[in-house]
């Protein structure tokens, strides 16, 4: 079939402070490169050249953005999806354009960069091909694109491409050799006996394998998928061990198995959780009659899973898709467990080596540590934001150290990083296990389709980063939709509401391996075999081989076995959710796992045993190798240079770059994100999730990782891992009994002692700390393979490379063990954060289960010093840990805890001083009690003689034993508690055995207080004198460079830098609350309700007329959504709440006839991102009514009437922008476009309510609250619609003094006056961009300073639309 292409040139496609960011490298290939510009150019395929009319429709719907005014001559570089792919945005575009009705194929878009160069006097500027291919390295993602040099060139993408027929390796000539020899071509990553049991096994079937059987064994054994040294049996240094690696992580969970209900079997874990009222919607009313229905509560037990992955090699390639993707595959895991379930809140983390100053180079293909924290966060956060998962935890550490011992010197470093993907989900009491479903049942891929990515992603990942070739790791890495996932988890929780019904048997989610390895483990689960179809698999690429078919780790799918007579009732979920699946295959009775490609030879037709039975058991057989080390000299060190340098570390300063691109409220079930305070300082170790919309429990989740440790000391590294993630955790009211634990461990497998010292450290861990704790780790993974090694070229005389083979280089990471606590909550309201109380008059307590050894090995001040030293801090008795959990949970109860925070890296100093930012209050330290050597009494130090000048004496180490106190990250935590009750405090930590190192340690100085010494600033006292002080504005400023460095590189500089300068700012007076009192405010009440009873599912367009009392009783809201909507369960909530009967409508309802707007009182579109934002946000969901003649008339027939209202919020309130020219008074409305950072912003921000006609804000005018925001285009812009003068305001944005404000972050995208809400003149319909429905009860906020136990006062909105209906 020949395809007709026709070409539409769009929009502008670079910002001008992106092209001043590019410009400075691009002058690095040639100083004549004077700019760049780029711009939009879209491909349409269709089967003829199209008509005037779809020409005109096409160039309509591919209009958006700033027009493009830059150069059309100048060497020319178009950037492509790559050749052969397609690419998510041309999915989601081809979608819009067929819910549009328009006939084409698919709409693909390119980026074409023109250069402009400096002519010289008398010749004419022009590059060589290789600058040029320098400049094109520079613009596009190898992994994801294609660079070209003439436009013409990409008309490739449509090419139809042949496939590779399916090859064999000659086994039964050739025997092993033939194998290796495939081995080391394909990046099978083979272990020799594997090898030798392949060989094996195919010459007793008498048969040579197929390349598909062989990759398909390659991912299904490779270490990453089977944890082959985790289950080895070891012998160290000559002495068998007893039991595996895996045996001790199981033995926490044999001892202390309490409250879990699945452990190691399933893709999550899951324990125990709590009665909810669960707030659902379902639509499986009959097999072909779905309709919209009505969102009811019901009383249900949810079970909590947790999981948490690594995805550190597809980070090290290419960072923004393989971090995304690693937090994809997790959600996608707590999906797929049980029958099905749901992902709740995500967690992230990172490590890598160091992002300024490092110097010992890295292999080519691999990306730098600073690329991986500028891209990888990014792409982490837009996943789990496209998705609709909020992100509230994480962690970041920068460590690269040459480690010199008696035995050797090892570069220590993460060049392969640490990429962690986790979260909690829910799943529900009846829906944890998978049943085992009979021959028959048939085989289901739901979700994304394949194409060529990823392909050995699982076996790459379990090699030396830059020991593979550079072209198999590129193949290795996958590129992410998270649109196509969120539909296919809207199908998937519409499967599990269901209960006994439920139509999914068994579901599992597609990840290392793709289908062949996803498939073969459902059916094995099940005891069953199973017969495939290849050609059933959905393809998004022409040309796939069989085992690029069967093999690709193509995201977003998932597998599920179903009765066949479910498929009816299967088949029109999808369709409503739009989400693809396909009958891939049946299970049979027979365990022969089978592939059929009809017409040809079957690509597989195995025994289920020969892939997933038992290939040879791993042993190691290892030595330990015993190193000794320099002890840390701190001669000299100055005390405000360690300060200063400690909290500029990037492990230690403001974490603030990784946090604001995160959405953290959506769902409306978050309490307690990284931001605290007033100030939204993000200094939280602990998030906290609540469990429903009604109630108060919850759960909790925390990290803890000290990986440098190991470098000296692994198993204390261990036990300090699991010991910072608890003491994290407890500023969350928790039970120890209830606390999970999920361990990530990670380390350079066959490097000189490292198997050693794993297994000593899981030995650690699992046989010794957990069971003394009582906790248990019922879930975790590990990557084994933690080594970067290449040869660098020598470097010639001539200082050109002298041909030789090169130096060798390696950097090896230490044992690393991440840990995540999880825990149910009974009340979520006993949290505690590091805010310090600036009103009262308090001390600070230090909790120090270091027992005063000040251990510094490794610490971020050896670090600045470029030392290491000798001696690690480590946990040296677990009774200190469990006694400490039980003493603050009783101070807790009593009240007598203000603040909490944990000792960690940076200290005590970084410590205090986190506390002190955000709180805004002034502290003085007193290290008297921290630096005392002996007991005093019976030591030199008595007070007689010349001991009275001690002190002065023994200066030198009394400045060593102040910065050991300040510095060394022994375990720990600071309370803050009232002066009056600290004698109080004292007596319960003696009660609990934790006195004799529990230590008054300073006090605040709060604003109120009689002293002004030490007010605003941190000061440091010891001998009765101050021998550090610095303002608090200052020592913050230091903390947030890391930060305002990283955030000038990625986004908007004047951005970046407006945000630094406010860090700290004393006259800034924080978030705050103004209720008017004039207004109606005060009386957020609900209007007395007539409650219907909540019967079956409800087909909207077949009610017969409700009686008039009982409509107006709970008249009906339509809660709208497109694919990728993820706010609408919230916003449905809170129209129930206030006495409407909720609604959810999907798009395809309207566009089927299974609902109509003409059966609402109202209409409500939600926050997400409808199509991935393609287009333009909330463009491509209002483009697909106004181009659908049916659709824009019901619309404009909705809005007309005089009888009905509408919101649209953030992504619904782009949509509602763009059909301003169909509601009735919204003609001035501007376009919301992208923010002014050109960053997502995520953020708690002020706003006030205006005088306006808004039935929504009735009463409410003058009031200024803080809102949840989280949008990447809420730029409220005039420039080519609406009328700003005209435009009727209904919200703006406000600074912390109350001002309207333009200024960044206070004003979150840039708006004009800060605009960020409109309303028509009759007040019926209201577009804006914050979020109320995220935060109508005040626990739903990171602050909110009003009854934790109440509605917030946005609930008033909904009051007010009800009270407008009547």
């Amino acid at each position: 079939m020949t395809l007709h292409i026709t070409q539409f040139e769009g929009s502008n496609a670079l910002s001008s402070f992106r092209i001043q960011q590019l410009l400075p490298t691009l002058q690095g290939i040639h100083e004549k490169i004077s700019g760049i510009s780029a711009r939009f150019v879209h491909l349409a395929a269709s089967d003829s050249a199209p008509d005037a009319a779809l020409s005109a429709q096409l160039a309509a719907l591919l209009t958006y953005g700033d027009p493009y005014t830059g150069p059309t001559e100048g060497p020319l570089i178009v950037v492509s999806p790559r050749l052969g792919t397609v690419s998510p945005w041309a999915s989601k575009a081809t979608d819009i354009a067929h819910n549009c009705g328009l006939a084409v194929h698919r709409i693909e878009r390119l980026v074409e960069y023109r250069l402009t160069l400096k002519n010289g006097l008398l010749s004419k500027t022009a590059l060589t091909a290789e600058q040029l291919e320098q400049v094109a390295a520079l613009l596009h993602d190898r992994m994801t694109e294609s660079a070209l040099l003439e436009r013409t060139q990409a008309l490739g993408l449509f090419s139809v491409l042949q496939a590779v027929p399916m090859d064999h390796v000659d086994v039964l000539v050739g025997g092993k050799a033939a194998l290796e020899s495939a081995n080391s071509d394909w990046g099978l990553a083979l272990a020799a006996d594997e090898i030798d049991y392949l060989v094996n096994a195919f010459t007793t079937l008498g048969r040579n394998p197929t390349d598909v059987e062989l990759m398909m064994f390659a991912q299904a054994n490779s270490e990453h998928c089977r944890h082959k040294i985790f289950n080895a049996q070891f012998t160290i240094d000559g002495v068998a061990q007893d039991k595996s690696m895996f045996g001790m992580i199981r033995h926490t969970h044999q001892t202390h198995p309490q409250h879990m209900l699945v452990a190691y079997s399933d893709n999550a874990s899951v324990m125990e959780g709590v009665v909810v009222e669960r707030f659902v919607a379902k639509s499986a009313s009959s097999p072909r009659g779905i309709s919209a229905s009505s969102y009811e509560k019901h009383s249900k037990t949810n079970h909590i899973l947790m999981k948490v992955e690594t995805h550190n090699h597809p980070t090290a390639i290419s960072p923004f898709p393989g971090a995304s993707t690693g937090a994809g595959g997790e959600i996608r895991d707590e999906g797929a467990t049980g029958r099905g379930s749901k992902p709740k809140a995500g967690l992230t983390g990172f490590t890598v080596s160091k992002l300024w100053g490092g110097d010992f180079g890295k292999p080519e293909h691999i990306a730098s540590p600073l690329q991986i924290m500028t891209e990888g966060p990014l792409g982490g956060a837009a996943f789990n934001n496209e998705f609709g998962r909020p992100n509230l935890l994480g962690y970041f550490r920068e460590y690269e150290q040459s480690v010199a011992s008696n035995v050797d010197t090892v570069q220590r470093g993460y060049h392969k990083p640490i990429m962690i993907a986790g979260g909690l989900g829910v799943i529900d009491a009846t829906q944890t296990h998978k049943i085992e479903f009979p021959a028959g049942s048939l085989l289901i891929q739901l979700g994304g389709p394949g194409m060529r990515i990823g392909m050995g992603g699982s076996a790459a990942s379990s090699m030396a980063t830059g020991a593979n070739a550079a072209h198999l790791d590129f193949d290795s890495v996958q590129r992410g939709n998270p649109e196509i996932e969120r539909r296919a988890q809207e199908v998937i929780n519409q499967c599990w509401i269901q209960g006994s019904t439920n139509p999914i048997l068994a579901i599992h989610d597609v990840g290392a391996g793709g289908l062949s390895n996803a498939f073969p483990e459902l059916t094995n689960d099940a005891g069953r075999g199973a017969r495939f179809d290849l050609r059933a698999v959905k393809l998004e690429e022409s040309g796939m081989a069989p085992k690029e078919i069967w093999c690709n780790e193509s995201q977003e799918r998932y597998v599920l076995a179903i009765a066949p007579e479910s498929l009816e009732q299967f088949q029109a979920l999808c369709e409503r959710e739009r989400c693809p699946f396909a009958v891939i295959g049946v299970a049979t009775e027979e365990r022969q796992l089978q592939l059929v490609d009809e017409g040809a030879e079957s690509p597989v037709d195995m025994p289920m045993n020969v892939l997933l039975g038992k290939p040879p058991k791993m042993h190691r057989d290892v030595k330990t190798v015993s190193r000794t080390f320099k002890p840390l000299d701190l001669t000299g060190v100055d005390l405000q240079k360690a300060v200063i340098d400690v909290l500029a570390h990037p492990t230690v300063a403001s974490k603030r770059f990784l946090i604001t691109i995160g959405d953290r409220t959506v769902g409306g079930l978050t309490h307690r994100d990284q931001m605290v305070g007033p100030w939204q300082v993000p200094v939280a170790d602990c998030a906290v999730t609540l469990a429903d919309f009604k109630c108060f429990a919850g759960e909790a989740m925390s990290m803890g990782e000290r990986t440098p440790l190991a470098a000296l000391d692994a198993p204390a590294s261990g036990r300090m891992a699991v010991a910072e993630a608890i003491t994290n955790l407890l500023a969350a009211p928790i039970e120890l009994p209830r606390v999970k634990l999920s361990a990530n461990w990670m380390a350079a497998c066959g490097e000189p002692g490292e198997d050693a010292a794993l297994y000593a450290t899981v030995k650690a861990v699992g046989l010794e700390l957990c069971p003394a704790l009582g906790v248990s780790i019922p879930v975790g993974k590990d990557s084994l393979s933690m080594r970067t090694q290449w040869t660098e070229p020598s470097a010639s005389p001539s200082g050109g490379a002298s041909g030789s083979a090169g130096v060798a280089k390696k950097v090896t990471s230490p044992v690393s063990l991440i840990v995540s606590a999880f825990a149910t909550l009974a009340d979520v309201r006993g949290t505690l954060t590091p805010q310090l109380d600036a009103s009262e008059d308090t001390t600070l307590v230090l909790v120090d289960l270091g027992h005063g050894k000040n251990r510094m090995a490794t610490s971020i001040l050896a670090q600045t010093l470029s030392q290491v030293g000798d001696v690690v801090p480590d946990l040296d008795d677990a009774k200190d840990l469990v006694n400490l959990v039980h003493a603050v949970n009783v101070l807790r109860a009593q009240g007598k805890v203000l603040a909490y925070h944990d000792r960690s890296d940076g200290g005590l100093l970084a410590t205090v001083a986190e506390m002190a930012f955000a709180g805004r209050v002034g502290v003085s330290l007193n290290v008297d009690m921290l630096v005392t050597e002996g007991d005093g009494i019976s030591d030199s130090r008595m007070d007689v003689g010349d001991s009275k000048n001690w002190a002065g004496q023994v200066g030198a180490r009394r400045e060593e034993l102040t910065l050991k106190a300040l510095f060394s990250e022994e375990l720990g935590v600071v309370l803050q508690v009232r002066t009056a009750e600290r004698s109080e405090v004292m007596q319960t930590l003696r009660d609990h055995g934790l006195s004799a190192f529990s230590h008054f340690i300073g006090k605040t100085r709060p604003a109120s207080s009689e002293i002004d010494a030490g007010k605003n600033e941190l000061q440091i006292w010891r001998d009765a004198k101050a021998v550090f002080k610095a303002p608090l504005a200052d020592l913050h400023q230091v903390w947030d460079a890391v930060s305002w460095k990283i955030c000038q590189q990625r986004d908007n500089p004047a951005c970046a830098d407006a945000e630094h300068a406010a860090a700290g700012a004393l006259a800034d007076p924080g978030l705050h609350i103004h209720l008017p009192q004039a207004g109606s405010l005060k009386a957020n009440q609900p209007v007395a309700l007539v409650e219907s009873a909540q019967g079956a599912t409800k087909s909207v367009a077949y009610l017969t007329p409700a009686s008039p009392a009982l409509l107006l009783s709970r008249p009906r809201v339509a809660v709208l959504r497109e694919q990728g909507v993820n706010s609408h369960v919230e916003m449905a909530y809170a129209f129930t709440e206030a006495g409407f009967e909720a609604f959810d409508v999907h798009m395809t309802d309207l566009q089927t006839g299974r609902a109509n707007l003409a059966d609402f009182k109202g209409v409500v579109a939600c926050g997400g991102f409808s199509y991935g934002d393609t287009l333009g946000a909330g463009i491509g969901w209002a483009r697909s009514i106004t181009f659908n003649p049916a659709l824009a008339d019901q619309f404009k027939a909705f809005f007309g009437r005089t009888d009905t209202f509408g919101l649209g919020v953030c992504n619904g309130c782009q949509m509602f922008a763009e059909l301003a020219d169909i509601i009735p008074g919204a003609q001035d409305w501007p376009r919301f476009t992208t923010n002014q950072s050109e960053r997502f912003e995520a953020r708690l921000s002020m706003v006030e309510v205006l005088e306006s006609p808004s039935l929504f804000f009735a009463g409410m005018a003058g009031t200024r609250l803080p809102i949840a925001v989280a949008h990447g285009e809420g730029y409220a812009n005039f420039k080519y619609r609406g009328n700003a003068a005209k435009a009727i305001a209904a919200m703006r944005f406000t600074d912390n003094t109350g001002a309207a404000t333009e200024a960044y972050p206070f004003n979150p995208n840039g708006s004009p006056g800060g605009l960020t809400a409109v309303t028509t003149a009759d007040g019926r319909f209201t577009a804006m961009m914050p979020h109320p429905e995220r935060v109508f009860r005040n626990i739903q906020m990171s602050w909110s300073g009003l009854d934790a136990d109440a509605h917030s006062p946005w609930m008033q909105l909904w009051h007010n639309a009800r009270r407008w209906v009547g």
